[in-house]
């Protein structure tokens, strides 16, 4: 039996760690890579749509309570657990052998202010009214995002599980049939506040939105404030300012700090 061969009938039975020289793999099909880690640096985030889903860094550089559904291997938790000490940690994963395998992608373990649960999303954000200043939607299974994580009501549950000026990001297959309608989805529940931008190394698009006025923030603003995040390199902060600006006011005049 051939390697490739070998991989798809382990796939038939669920995710799979796919382990290359440099990094480790979680894998729900052949197609797609859904999280890897840099043995050398398990916290890096290694995939180019990660570093931009933190870019709500620019807005709010200092969370004190984050929600997350999509565990996968860890990329996004493990890089707020490590750079964002006095943020609370919750994460949503539906799926029971994604969480049995966490100690291969070095997930911190339950504890005071990290804890994951098995649980749908969905229900995730419906039982948590104004609690999150930022929550980071990557949830996904084999194919692709599930019709409850793309739903108005579940926008709508997304809306109303922020704090006053909070931040949702999320993780868009971009070019798939139902894109639109789910970006539509989500402007009708943050009332228009949501800007998309283009992941520089996928398909993959993220959506920014807000609860509040924190996207109103003026990209001379954005552009100094990537002095200041020292966990993001200053190319990957200036990239999704320009990428903000752009969705929102539909032209940016050249702004470099």
């Amino acid at each position: 039996m051939s390697n490739l061969t070998n991989l798809v009938t382990q796939l038939q039975a669920g995710p799979v760690l796919y382990k290359k020289r440099h990094t480790l793999a979680l894998l729900f099909d052949v197609f797609a890579v859904q999280s890897e880690m840099s043995l050398a640096d398990p916290d890096e985030l290694v995939l180019g749509y990660t570093q931009l889903m933190m870019g709500f860094l620019l807005f709010n550089a200092a969370p004190r309570s984050i929600g997350m559904i999509g565990l996968g291997g860890g990329s996004l938790a493990k890089f707020c657990y490590r750079h964002l000490s006095d943020a609370l940690i919750e994460v949503a994963e539906i799926c029971p052998q994604v969480i049995a395998v966490r100690g291969e992608f070095m997930i911190p373990p339950d504890g005071p202010r990290f804890k994951v649960h098995c649980q749908d999303g969905a229900d995730f954000v419906a039982r948590n009214k104004s609690r999150f200043d930022v929550l980071l939607n990557d949830g996904f299974d084999k194919a692709g995002q599930p019709p409850q994580l793309s739903s108005r009501r579940f926008y709508d549950d997304c809306y109303a599980s922020l704090a006053p000026q909070g931040m949702m990001v999320t993780n868009v297959l971009g070019g798939e049939k139902n894109t639109d309608a789910q970006v539509d989805a989500m402007r009708d529940a943050f009332k228009g506040e949501v800007y998309v931008i283009d992941a520089y190394d996928s398909l993959n698009q993220i959506a920014f939105a807000c609860k509040g006025d924190l996207l109103k923030v003026d990209l001379r603003t954005m552009m100094e404030r990537t002095r200041f995040i020292p966990c993001l390199h200053s190319a990957t902060l200036r990239l999704i300012a320009h990428g903000i600006a752009y969705a929102r006011d539909g032209v940016v005049t050249e702004c470099s700090m």
